[in-house]
């Protein structure tokens, strides 16, 4: 009997594993494709993101500087600016020449327009030549090939030009010249702007009779003179 048991028992023990080893396999699920590139989609790199364009206009956004600076000056002779520029130097004031044009007034230049051809030109400047009147073609600019009268430094002078040259029969012109000198300034680094006050004007303008203190735009800041 005991025997009869364990056939049955065995026989229900092979029975097990011969039906576990014909059982189907359970397919492995996998998330759909389309669900990956959905996630993908979802993904965005910092750089593409709201905040990227303005986070990168700050870090480009440059510094602002100091747009207004202390000159001292100003000197027709470039020479006087680098002695006043030394002196501050040794006053431990950081200072360097700066150039700049200023307005000097307004010529008159007196002219006869070019002719249909510069052959007609010459032969007009030749005439007036011959007549002991000045004058010299000019070879550049809109007025090329006109016959150049000069250069006045007063309007009643060039007016007085235009009237004899009428009177002889040429119709000539009159045309305003802007005049322009270069002035030298000290620049003051702005850093030392707060050491020039009016105290070291004083001091400085026995040997700078001319001296003045402006405040401009800066200029590019040269290495000391």
């Amino acid at each position: 009997m005991r025997w009869f048991f364990l056939f049955l028992l065995a026989l229900n023990v092979f029975y097990y594993v011969w039906h576990q080893q014909q059982a189907p396999l359970r397919p492995k699920e996998i998330a759909p494709l389309a669900l990956f590139h959905s996630e993908q989609k979802n993904i965005r790199l910092l750089s593409e993101s709201a905040e990227a364009p303005q986070r990168r206009q700050q870090e480009e956004k440059p510094v602002a500087s100091t747009s207004a600076c202390v000159f001292l000056g100003s000197f027709s002779q470039e020479e006087r600016a680098r002695q006043l520029v030394q002196r501050l130097l040794s006053l431990d004031v950081q200072a360097s020449v700066q150039t700049m044009d200023a307005s000097a007034g307004v010529d008159y230049w007196v002219y006869l327009p070019p002719l249909a051809s510069r052959q007609a030109s010459l032969w007009q400047l030749r005439e007036l030549q011959a007549r002991k009147i000045d004058s010299y073609i000019i070879t550049e600019g809109d007025l090329a090939d006109g016959i150049s009268l000069g250069i006045f430094q007063r309007k009643d002078s060039a007016d007085s030009v235009v009237e004899r040259l009428k009177a002889a029969g040429y119709d000539a012109l009159v045309r305003e010249l802007a005049r322009s000198q270069h002035d030298y300034w000290a620049q003051i680094t702005p850093e030392a702007g707060r050491l020039v006050d009016d105290s070291l004007v004083r001091q400085l303008a026995p040997d700078f009779a001319e001296l003045q203190k402006q405040i401009m735009p800066c200029k590019n800041v040269a290495s000391p003179q």
